[in-house]
């Protein structure tokens, strides 16, 4: 479908799927959380009027009480406590500062954020951190729960998560419970494996530990990446 054919005061939710969250005015972001209009009024013209009786200023919109919202004919009570929350949960966004995300510097730090989630398991676990481009860490996930001796990744998975992250980089990690920090074959294996389906994706494969409960191995330490 293409957006030509939506019909401009009626499709805000399509347009958003269609187009992105960017695309719409700040009318149309109104009629959504809205959800329907009047019998005279599609929703983004009920928005329109309803912003523009405060300006256009979202601020002064927050300020009108839910009384004062529901003097718009279509706007019941439901509707008025929806548009309430939505800027309040805007205020509140606004008032809190961005999270800095933890940057991942090195094998040992690498082996902080995971060992919580590895050391002390009696099966093995395949985890995985994922990163953009200045090293922090976008995403942290389990991928596989295995055995007592293995827990085999599926690569296609490890990358549609990457993708999904718009990751740059990533390091794998599983545990040995048995408390040998040695690489096995397999995991040898799969490293590469792992490594070279980066290369296709530009997705660099930093480093791969093998943790037990006291310590770790790091693949990219040993010079075997």
């Amino acid at each position: 479908m293409s957006i030509k054919f939506l019909a401009e005061d009626d499709r805000p939710r399509e347009k958003f799927l269609l187009k992105g969250k960017n695309s719409l005015s700040d009318s149309e972001l109104l009629a959504i959380i809205m959800g329907s209009g009047n019998r005279e009024e599609t929703a983004v013209e009920l928005a329109r009027k309803i912003l523009a009786s405060v300006d256009n200023n979202w601020h002064q919109l927050s300020l009108l009480s839910i009384k004062d919202l529901m003097k718009f004919k279509g706007v019941g009570e439901v509707k008025a406590i929806s548009i309430a929350t939505a800027l309040e949960i805007g205020r509140r966004r606004a008032s809190q500062e961005v999270m800095e995300k933890p940057t991942v510097s090195s094998s040992n730090s690498a082996y902080l954020v995971l060992k919580n989630h590895l050391s002390d398991l009696r099966t093995e676990e395949f985890w995985a951190i994922f990163l953009n481009q200045s090293n922090k860490i976008i995403h942290v996930a389990q991928l596989t729960q295995g055995g007592i001796s293995q827990s085999i990744v599926d690569v296609r998975i490890l990358f549609k998560t990457a993708l999904e992250h718009f990751s740059t980089g990533i390091i794998i990690a599983h545990n040995h419970p048995s408390g040998n920090l040695k690489p096995s074959r397999e995991d040898i294996d799969i490293t590469q494996k792992v490594k070279e389906a980066g290369k296709l994706l530009t997705i660099q494969l930093l480093d791969h530990l093998i943790i037990t409960q006291n310590s770790y191995f790091s693949f990219s330490d040993e010079g075997l990446l």
